[in-house]
């Protein structure tokens, strides 16, 4: 028996953020990041609609990118004292990831954050809130998933919080945020969403209805990215409805390992982190050659790739197809192939990247240890060793082919 869960109503198109106006409540708090959303002014936007609404609001605001656990702790605070019958989440996948995990403490003010790891482990929400989320960037979709992401800096570790509780009551996705992201976010959150619908596809969870929504996700960002990152505002409108079909998909089929490593290797060394999205674009292509051992996953691979319309006959050409196809997708976005081409805000490094070759292996077998213990490493179509796990890390280090 499966499951397949969205939010109840999601609101998409020009000017959907004016549906804030039909939320039922009292009093809203209104959870963003660091200034974009007031900047090009969809904060007043969104605080007006909520007054129109009827509600008393208030702000928290500049939350960081990848939040914290003390983040987190404060914004529950704020809830606890404010006592909002709605959580409107606005920006990228940061703010509202962040609220999500907040929205949890502020209605059982005893939970711990180590309670909330183990996936799919919270308690009961809704007791006291709901929960709408608007997001700015088209990558992360977590306006509809199941899914927050928050980091432990004393541990350097990111943490995926999975559970259906937290997929949002009310999706508002208005291309109009989307049309004020810069070119490397654009690409970033591009990538982060494609990784989203191949990974959904080739998930030991897919089914059906999760499918459907991942090719036609992979389709429309195959064709879409590259004209938005080069500036055409209609793809760019497109993408943000392509990479929440990816999250609708990737929300009820789970992840793999692209994400797993990605999560641990993201906060993991000292010069900077590996931005989200640009990991899962390096490390994207390797996993796909690994896990095309396994028959399964290489003709599901396959059929991305007929599906797409990339040249070849055999599974096996198609795979390695889909590969190039990637790897040519990160070269016109200007994101590196590998880890030791990273440069600190996510582009190629000139000289050197922010991930030394002695720090990599230093900490290889911690963060290969981590890595398959993370929540989205189950549901991969192919299950690694501690060995296999470093020497997969240790390719996408290096581009070294994977052979294993």
């Amino acid at each position: 028996m499966g499951r397949f869960t969205l939010p109840r109503d999601l609101y998409h198109g020009k000017g959907a953020l004016e549906n804030l106006k039909t939320l039922k409540g009292e009093r809203a708090i209104v959870v963003v990041g660091g200034g974009s959303m007031r900047r090009f002014g969809f904060l007043d936007r969104a605080v007006g609609y909520l007054k129109e609404a009827g509600m008393e609001v208030r702000l928290f605001e500049n939350v960081e990118p990848d939040p914290s656990v003390e983040t987190v702790m404060k914004g529950a605070a704020a809830m606890t004292e404010f006592q909002p019958d709605w959580i409107v989440a606005m920006g990228g996948g940061s703010p509202i990831d962040a609220a999500k995990a907040m929205w949890a403490f502020y209605e059982y003010p005893g939970t711990t954050f180590e309670d909330l790891i183990t996936p799919f482990s919270f308690p009961t929400l809704r007791t006291k809130a709901h929960f709408c989320a608007i997001p700015s960037t088209s990558g992360t979709a977590t306006e509809v998933t199941a899914f927050s992401v928050i980091t432990d800096y004393h541990k350097g570790i990111k943490y995926p919080l999975a559970d259906f509780n937290i997929t949002p009551d009310v999706a508002i996705v208005d291309p109009d945020l989307a049309e004020t992201m810069p070119k490397k976010l654009t690409a970033h959150t591009g990538m982060d969403a494609m990784t989203h619908a191949i990974e959904a596809y080739v998930s030991t969870l897919h089914c059906e209805y999760t499918d459907a929504l991942a090719l036609h996700a992979i389709e429309m960002i195959h064709r879409d990215l590259i004209p938005s990152y080069e500036g055409d505002m209609a793809a760019r409108d497109r993408m943000h409805d392509a990479q929440c079909m990816a999250g609708m998909a990737f929300s009820n089929a789970l992840l793999g390992i692209v994400h797993s490593m990605a999560h641990k290797t993201g906060a993991a060394y000292e010069n900077g982190h590996i931005i989200h999205g640009a990991a899962n674009a390096m490390y994207l292509p390797k996993v796909i050659k690994y896990n095309a051992k396994n028959p399964e996953a290489a003709r599901r691979y396959a059929q991305i790739a007929r599906f797409i319309k990339l040249p070849g006959e055999t599974d096996e050409e198609l795979v390695d197809a889909l590969i190039a196809e990637l790897r040519g997708m990160n070269d016109a976005l200007h994101i590196p192939q590998c880890i030791k081409d990273y440069g600190q805000g996510g582009e190629i490094a000139v000289n050197a990247g922010i991930v030394p070759a002695d720090e990599f292996r230093s900490k290889l077998p911690e963060v290969a240890k981590n890595a398959i213990a993370d929540a989205c490493t189950g549901s991969n179509p192919r299950q690694p060793s501690q060995e296999e796990m470093e020497k997969l890390l240790k390719c996408c280090y290096y581009d070294i082919e994977v052979d294993f």
